[in-house]
């Protein structure tokens, strides 16, 4: 399959990575001359232009979007109406709103224009070697395109959702989860910090991490963290929140769903900016390990 990619940052880079490593074509754009340039390494092609990426695609042309949610995604869309053609195909991988999506897709549909929303997960490592991807689109769009996602997708961590709209709603509702699953480690590290008793917390996690019930991926990369710095004395316990758990919780309001444990995650997010504790030193710490999510520092 040849595919133009918008985005080479982090996950974008290591997505192009990916496709290129099960034999698909990308020509990856992004506004970073050093990063284009960059990307030829893995070998795909880079470009500084979208003019330039799309006329280097074979015909009908499938578009994939990896940068950050909001009105950039909308600019860049119509950036590319100036040359796209009906049969063309956006793929928007990033973590936008769910009713964007909705929207985006009926946008584009009235242009012949096909629109997939993408949720991605898995962190920088998963896009890399090996995703977990949720998508959403009208089905005779995504038919072509099952391979690819397959492709970067681990085994079975690839799912089609249904309507457009559902793959970022199926994300949405997985970052909800993932806040309260990392609140909950974190605040049990903080017992174990306060106790009278000298933990290795490092070692805690990796026990953890081989056959308990909390066995995980968020338990390894605790582990991760700790190893680099067992008290996490480095960092601030700020826990900053890219919105999808707000969206989650807002979105739980609307359809009278009771979400306790996400309502409180997402608070004490608020509440870390506050002030510095142990807990969000861990959840700081996680988001860096998973994500690459900035941290602040001491």
């Amino acid at each position: 399959m040849h595919i133009g990619f918008v985005g080479l940052g982090k996950m974008g880079f290591n997505l192009v990575t990916n496709l290129i490593n099960h034999g698909h074509t990308v020509v990856g754009y992004d506004i970073n001359e050093e990063l284009a340039k960059a990307i030829e390494t893995v070998g795909a092609k880079g470009v500084t232009s979208l003019t330039d990426m799309y006329n280097s695609l074979p015909e009908k042309r499938y578009l994939w979007l990896m940068i950050p949610a909001g009105p950039l995604i909308d600019n860049v869309i119509e950036q590319l109406l100036a040359v796209m053609q009906p049969g063309d195909v956006v793929i928007d991988g990033g973590n936008s709103h769910y009713q964007d999506s909705i929207r985006r897709h009926a946008y584009l549909k009235e242009k012949g224009i096909g629109f997939l929303d993408c949720g991605t997960s898995g962190g920088i490592s998963g896009a890399l070697n090996g995703a977990c991807t949720m998508v959403g689109g009208d089905p005779d769009v995504i038919e072509p395109l099952h391979q690819v996602f397959d492709d970067i997708s681990v085994d079975n961590g690839y799912l089609y959702t249904g309507p457009a709209g559902s793959g970022h709603f199926v994300k949405m509702v997985h970052n909800g989860i993932e806040y309260g699953m990392m609140q909950s480690i974190a605040e049990g590290f903080e017992v174990l910090e306060k106790s009278p008793f000298p933990f290795n917390h490092a070692e805690v996690a990796r026990m953890w991490s081989h056959g308990s019930v909390i066995r995980g991926w968020l338990m390894e990369l605790t582990e991760n963290a700790f190893r680099k710095d067992a008290n996490l004395d480095g960092i601030k316990g700020r826990m900053f929140s890219s919105g999808e758990g707000k969206w989650t919780l807002e979105t739980a309001l609307d359809l009278g769903v009771p979400t306790p444990v996400i309502a409180l995650s997402l608070l004490t997010r608020y509440r870390s900016l506050q002030d510095d504790t142990f807990t969000g030193k861990v959840v700081a710490a996680l988001r860096n390990e998973f994500g690459g999510h900035a941290v602040a520092k001491n």
